[in-house]
């Protein structure tokens, strides 16, 4: 009997993907385990491995496909015995069309309006009552100039507005005849309204070229799924906002300590590595914060997992490192350039990027000072890290130069209340500018 092979789910937030590669084709013999596609889900790139044995009969989406659904039959599989060439392909869900090309769906939308305010046009609509109501002529303001100035006679027209009402289309589609004696407006004509040819939906600014050159590229499965996910986020999660400025100096300090006992490992410290350290242990003094909003009901967590944004090609993904408040920092910056450099060649497995309990952005590289960065659902929390500079800073109660840093916590306002928010970016300045407390 055919196996039909479907189009997996290789994530909890995966509802479609690209078939970016077959590496069968038809009258393969495939067993359990054997690798047989690269599928391109919202995070990265992974493979697809067979789970029955058997015979390719039939391939039903092609590589390069995109907006595969999940469920979606991509192949048939012969079982072992079975004839290939009499096996009828598998049926199920249909595959989501290809998009079509953007100019080409640019045309049939703008023909598409045409025909719709045509339909809509008094030409093409019965005709109401006559526009004459006794020895007065019901017609708006503007009809009546335009028609003074067009020359056309408003007792031949009959309107197409309310009560037969002359309107500025009703003119406009008239021919002009024996000039009309010059009118002014009834006394109690009221303001002027201002008529408007039949509005055409103005397209999504993203659709709207201006005539200016430009090149048009697809967005990627990752990146249609950050602007969901983001939107989502934006939109049904209540943000609230902290920030702290914090010293860095003696962070800095130590970590040239550290890196210098650590230099026969060889392990280098970053300072990313000890803001990871920094805000779990802030999350395990602050466990109000370490939770996740779940409708009627919240989940708190007994560890930190902490979430790192790292921006990728096509994108950003943000893998973990779990129970990093109870790792060593040496051994976070080992996991940490592990898990970058993987996720920028799209190898990170499901369990390394999805979960965490709270995330942190770094921006400081990039000159940044000061960013507020949007949550990540389903967790409750970001910290989001600007750049370290010299500003001016009251030490001591003295005013002096001191390396500062501005920190921005974004909290689920529905999980997280501001005093706890404030709590937990108080215990990370804390622990920031006295960070012998990240090495106990």
């Amino acid at each position: 009997m055919p196996i039909a092979i479907k189009m997996p789910a290789l994530s909890p937030t995966m509802e479609e993907g690209t078939l970016s590669k077959w590496l069968v084709k038809v009258g393969d013999k495939v067993s359990s385990g054997d690798i047989m596609a690269e599928i391109e889900t919202d995070k990265a790139t992974m493979e697809f491995e067979a789970v029955d044995e058997g015979t390719i009969a039939h391939i039903q989406v092609e590589e390069g496909t995109e907006g595969v659904k999940v469920g979606t039959v991509i192949a048939t599989l012969a079982e072992e015995g079975e004839d290939v060439g009499s096996v009828e392909a598998a049926g199920g869900t249909s595959p989501a069309p290809a998009a079509k090309p953007v100019e080409e769906a640019r045309k049939e939308e703008v023909a598409g309006e045409a025909k719709r305010t045509e339909e809509a046009s008094p030409a093409s609509v019965p005709t109401p009552a006559p526009a004459a109501s006794g020895d007065r002529i019901v017609a708006s303001p503007l009809a009546k100039r335009i028609a003074q100035q067009k020359g056309v006679d408003l007792s031949s027209i009959k309107g197409s507005g309310p009560n037969g009402r002359i309107v500025k289309a009703d003119v406009e589609g008239a021919q002009s005849g024996a000039a009309a004696a010059p009118q002014q407006a009834p006394a109690d004509a009221g303001p002027v309204e201002r008529e408007m040819a039949p509005s055409v939906p103005v397209k999504p600014a993203e659709a709207q070229d201006f005539g200016i050159p430009h090149e048009v590229e697809k967005l990627s499965t990752m990146r249609k799924v950050i602007a969901r996910r983001l939107t989502e986020s934006k939109q049904s999660v209540p943000h609230i906002y902290l920030t702290v400025d914090v010293r860095l100096d003696a962070l800095l300090k130590l970590r040239g300590e550290l890196n210098a006992a650590l230099e026969p490992q060889g392990v280098k410290l970053s300072v990313n590595d000890m803001l990871i350290k920094a805000l779990a242990k802030s999350l395990e003094q602050v466990p109000a914060c370490n939770v996740q909003f779940a409708g009627d009901t919240m989940l708190k967590f007994n560890r930190a997992d902490i979430s790192v944004a790292v921006s990728i090609p096509g994108g950003l993904i943000t893998p973990i490192v779990k129970d990093a408040g109870g790792k060593a920092m040496s051994k976070i910056s080992t996991e940490m350039k592990d898990l970058a450099a993987r996720a920028k060649d799209g190898k990170l497995a499901p369990e390394e990027f999805q979960g965490g309990t709270a995330s942190l952005s770094n921006m400081g590289m990039f000159g940044i000072k000061q960013f507020e960065a949007v949550i990540n659902p389903p967790q409750a929390m970001i910290m989001a890290i600007g750049a370290g500079e010299q500003r001016p800073y009251v030490v001591d109660g003295a005013l002096s130069v001191a390396t500062v840093m501005s920190a921005t916590g974004s909290f689920d306002h529905r999980a997280i209340d501001g005093a706890d928010g404030a709590q937990l970016m108080q215990a990370f300045k804390q622990l920031v500018e006295a960070p012998l407390g990240l090495v106990a």
